[in-house]
């Protein structure tokens, strides 16, 4: 019987588009020479004149003369495939589909077939379906360079299996590397799925598999800096990032984020450098300039951070990290008005941030306001454990409301946990408890 080789293009061409759509991230897809031995009787002559239409682009002659063809011989597997082709590139999904099954039914055991409709049926988001034909595709050979066809087909069969069935898809990946040892998309997206199951090594050892095999991968090395700074190893994730920089020096995000890890090992002058450098390349940056304005701080440059924490302001007005970064700015700097106005902003924005209260406390106190220094404290009790500050201050907002009795007590349980930490509100306490509690002076004494 004499043979004959369907089109290589057309199946390369669907193979190709649906791909293309079905991922994530957008691979290379690389066009092969794939060919299928057919019959010289197994289609119309339909077909043949619908693929010459096909590579003139002439989708609406192909359509025509494709039905004709499975209206003749409604097992014409090729006549299904290319109404597929001409379905799925027409943005009629549901039609592709059903062609696609089609020309499987009459010829299971194509592989470009069967990996076609699983890619359509992953995109429509039937997984448990789409893996049926994936599987079955990697169980066939692909009419031309089959480990990269191969590859692809269990890489897509690994995105699929994810939320079902992890293990296999991590299996998967496994087979779609070893296929294509070359292309570092399986190492990646093996090491998300392995993040996500909180596998920090695996997903470790793939990232950086996939950093060996492509240096520049901006995902890689991203995710690598990433795992290192959820387990702290920070001098691992300033290397990565130097290198990311290395290999792109205006990678502004880098730079930014290099800023960070360099504050979290407390190299603060290193990381303001870097952050100025982030936010002269993007000057409206909100949160870096949050975090250099907090750098500022801890190198007792006031009037640098509270300029940056209020430029984040103007970009993040409702954010109450940069309102409880200004208030308690301003509450070191005594200006004692403006920062009760900003923590009180910042717990209406975040009722639960238990530390603004404590700072609220002390400056409405300093202002004089003493019942909102006391509820202050009270919503502050409702979070974190009393200690020697906090009665401390209770005491002396009790005191200049001339409210005696917990006055007394809370300078009491003041002493009773300070254990000489704080000498000079300990002399404090004892003058006071002595002028309001007089009747137990003597207690209040320090014996020599």
């Amino acid at each position: 019987m004499k043979l004959r080789r369907c089109p290589a293009w057309l199946l390369v061409a669907a193979v190709a588009a649906i791909c293309l759509s079905a991922q994530e991230s957008k691979p290379t897809i690389r066009h092969h020479r794939v060919a299928e031995t057919v019959p010289d009787d197994s289609s119309s002559p339909e077909v043949d004149q619908a693929e010459t239409a096909m590579q003139h682009n002439d989708l609406a002659s192909a359509e025509t003369l494709l039905q004709k063809a499975v209206t003749a011989k409604p097992n014409d597997y090729r006549a299904w495939f290319d109404l597929g082709y001409v379905y799925n590139a027409t943005q009629r999904s549901a039609e592709a589909i059903d062609a696609y099954r089609k020309a499987v039914a009459a010829k299971p055991d194509v592989f470009e077939s069967n990996m076609n409709l699983g890619l359509l049926l992953a995109k429509q988001g039937d997984n448990a379906e789409a893996a049926k034909y994936l599987k079955a595709a990697a169980q066939l050979q692909p009419t031309a360079n089959p480990q990269e066809a191969l590859a692809r087909d269990w890489q897509a069969l690994g995105r699929v299996e994810e939320s079902t069935d992890p293990q296999q898809a991590l299996a998967a990946y496994t087979e779609a590397a070893k296929l294509n040892p070359k292309d570092p998309e399986p190492h990646l997206y093996a090491a998300r799925l392995l993040q996500k199951q909180n596998n920090l090594d695996g997903a470790t050892r793939e990232y950086r598999a996939a950093s060996e095999i492509d240096p520049k991968s901006r995902e890689a090395l991203s995710g690598l800096v990433n795992l290192y700074v959820a387990q702290k190893k920070y001098a691992d994730a300033e290397s990565m990032l130097r290198q990311l920089l290395a290999a792109d020096p205006q990678n502004n995000n880098a730079r930014l984020r290099l800023g960070r890890v360099l504050a979290a090992e407390g190299k603060n002058d290193e990381a303001a450098q870097e952050l100025q450098a982030g936010l002269q390349a993007n000057p409206g940056d909100p949160h870096a300039a949050l975090e250099l304005g907090t750098l500022y701080v801890k190198a007792n440059k006031n009037a640098e951070a509270e300029r940056q924490f209020r430029l984040a302001m103007l970009k993040l007005p409702q954010d109450p990290e940069v309102h409880f970064a200004l208030g308690s700015l301003l509450m070191y700097e005594k200006k004692y008005l403006e920062s009760q106005q900003e923590l009180l902003m910042t717990v209406k924005l975040k009722p639960d941030l238990a530390e603004a209260y404590s700072n609220l406390a002390i400056v409405a106190a300093e202002n004089k306001q003493y019942p909102l220094a006391l509820q202050a404290l009270d919503i502050r009790a409702k979070y974190l454990p009393e200690m020697p500050a906090t009665y401390f201050l209770r005491a002396t907002t009790f005191d200049h409301l001339k409210a005696i009795p917990p006055a007394v007590e809370n300078y009491q349980r003041f002493l009773a946990v300070d254990e000489g930490k704080f000498p000079d509100q300990e002399w404090q306490a004892r003058h006071r408890l002595i002028a309001l509690d007089p009747q137990h002076a003597d207690k209040y004494r320090v014996k020599k």
